[in-house]
């Protein structure tokens, strides 16, 4: 008997992805060599795209009283002068501060909590993958080593969140595609009662002699990160560690400055030159590392999740094909790529080269982030929206294809005397969001996803989905169960324009009547020969 999901790794990411495939039924068995959570700080910002993952995956309320809003990112040069300024709101598109600082141990504990209430899913600690095979269309085979021996899984899918070291991604035959950066810093995580003269944000310090990285994570935690200039030099001792934060803070009383981790990393920029091979996927740092300088590390890793739970819940349960399964890559590995480059892009803004011309670049950026909503357009870039395929045809509606491939926002709405965010609304499957009523044709492709249909008129938001729809030129919007546009019925037309698109992709073959949306969709096809 086969194991639906094996997830290796019991990192954020793994059991993400656990709690959203529970949230659809679907059981998991989570594989971690760690006993338990790993006690010390790593990742510490995320952004409001990926407090809505959590929010999907039932742990938001619990984040949220360990998180701290931040107030965006600064650009300072040597002299800790503003060059540049990202703000970010205390109230985003999907609902939440667009920045938001914790302590990784503290979510890890969040989601284990979580992972242990939920019956679909089984973590088992201290235990190590030795193998991983998939041969042809049979299920893959994980084999692990514990206290009590080896022993041998075979499951519908396995999902690699095992680090940048993945033994997964080694199993599937993948290689590294290098993008290019490569610098060793040191890492410095403070717990300290003196002042500390913080914005409340990050700043990075551009400075090619000495770049760095500043933020206050919670109510007395705060990071440094530090440049290694070559690879002669060690870690700064206590002495050397006084004078690169005298800039922040006075350790005249060096009693109250405790450094609870100083670690040496090397920040690379990678990309996985495949991420599946059958039914076994790469998520998070096993598929993708990034350097850390816009926060974006872990959160790409929840991204990855969050993309591909709902179509493996739906191949794994509805018999959808497995060409559903191929849109993972496609849709998330050039967006992966896209913010990697942004973190290349910011550490060389940061660092400006070794070059003579280092103070040209630097002086090009202070002039560049002046320019009227740059600044604002920076912000937006770090949810672009999904390249075109399968699932994002945005070539089949000129006039309303802004709105296909990016997320739909989410209000506060009311709903059963209680105000809720637009998302439990919703569910967790796929959702029409109309401002006409629906045609029959719209109501059968409605009722063949299994998807809610919700007026926006009504609905208490103060008529901000309406002026979404408007602002967009559609009349109806069909959201994937990961709150992306998938489809668009323009202003004044009268049907979705692209379902012979993505019908295929979706069927599911258990369905014990024809599918009202592919009868249509044969329908759609005949019209158009």
């Amino acid at each position: 008997m086969s194991t639906p999901v094996v997830i290796v790794g019991a990192g954020p990411v793994g059991v993400t992805a656990a709690l959203l495939l529970a949230r659809r039924g679907v059981r998991s068995v989570v594989i971690e060599r760690h006993r338990d959570v790993y006690p010390l700080p790593r990742a510490v910002a995320t952004d409001d795209e990926v407090r809505r993952i959590l929010q999907a995956a039932g742990v938001q309320e619990e984040f949220a009283a360990i998180a701290r809003p931040a107030r965006g990112l600064r650009l300072l040069d040597a002299r800790h002068r503003v060059m540049a300024e990202f703000p970010r709101t205390a109230q985003g598109a999907h609902g939440f501060p667009q920045t938001s600082m914790f302590d990784q141990p503290e979510l890890e504990r969040v989601l284990r909590d979580a992972l242990a209430r939920a019956p679909e899913c089984e973590l088992r600690g201290g235990a190590e993958v030795v193998g991983v095979e998939q041969d042809g269309d049979g299920p893959a085979r994980v084999t692990y080593r514990d206290d009590e021996g080896e022993h041998l899984l075979r499951a519908d899918a396995v999902l690699g969140c095992d680090g940048a070291n993945s033994r997964v991604r080694d199993a599937i035959g993948a290689g590294w595609e290098d993008l290019r950066f490569e610098e060793r810093w040191t890492v410095v995580d403070v717990r300290t009662s003196l002042p500390v003269r913080c914005w409340e944000g990050v700043e990075q310090i551009c400075d090619p002699r000495r770049p760095a990285t500043f933020m206050r994570i919670g109510e007395d935690r705060y990071r440094w990160e530090f440049r290694l200039p070559d690879e002669g030099e060690a870690e700064p001792d206590h002495e050397r560690l006084r004078e690169l934060v005298a800039p922040w803070v006075d350790l005249a009383h060096p009693a109250d400055f405790e450094v609870v981790r100083q670690a040496q990393y090397t920040f690379r920029a990678r990309i996985a030159d495949r991420w599946r091979l059958g039914r076994v996927f790469l998520l998070g740092d096993a598929a993708h590392l990034t350097p850390p300088f816009i926060g974006q590390g872990l959160c790409a890793g929840l991204r990855d999740a969050h993309n591909l739970t709902w179509k493996l819940a739906r191949v794994l349960q509805q018999g959808s094909g497995e060409r559903l399964l191929d849109t993972y890559e496609c849709e998330r590995k050039p967006h992966a790529r896209h913010m990697i480059r942004l973190a290349v892009a910011m550490g060389w803004a940061m660092t400006g080269g070794q070059d003579g011309a280092a103070a040209v670049r630097r002086g090009a950026l202070g002039a560049a982030v002046r320019v009227p909503g740059l600044s604002a357009a920076a912000a937006r870039d770090l949810s672009p929206a999904l390249t075109a395929g399968p699932l994002v045809p945005r070539r089949a509606f000129p006039h309303s294809r802004a709105l296909v491939g990016r997320f739909c926002p989410q209000p506060w709405v009311a709903a059963e005397w209680r105000r809720v965010r637009l998302d439990e609304l919703l569910g967790d499957s796929f959702a029409v969001l109309t401002a006409v009523p629906l045609s029959p044709s719209l109501k059968a492709v409605a009722d063949g996803l299994g998807a809610r249909t919700v007026p926006v008129a009504g609905l208490g938001d103060d008529g901000r989905l309406a002026d979404w729809l408007r602002h967009g030129r559609a009349d109806a919007v069909l959201l994937r169960p990961d709150r992306v546009v998938m489809d668009v019925v323009p202003s004044g037309g009268r049907d979705f324009t692209a379902t012979a698109d993505w019908a295929a992709l979706l069927h599911t073959a258990r369905s014990p009547h024809p599918s009202p949306w592919t009868d249509r969709t044969s329908l759609l096809r005949s019209a158009t020969r």
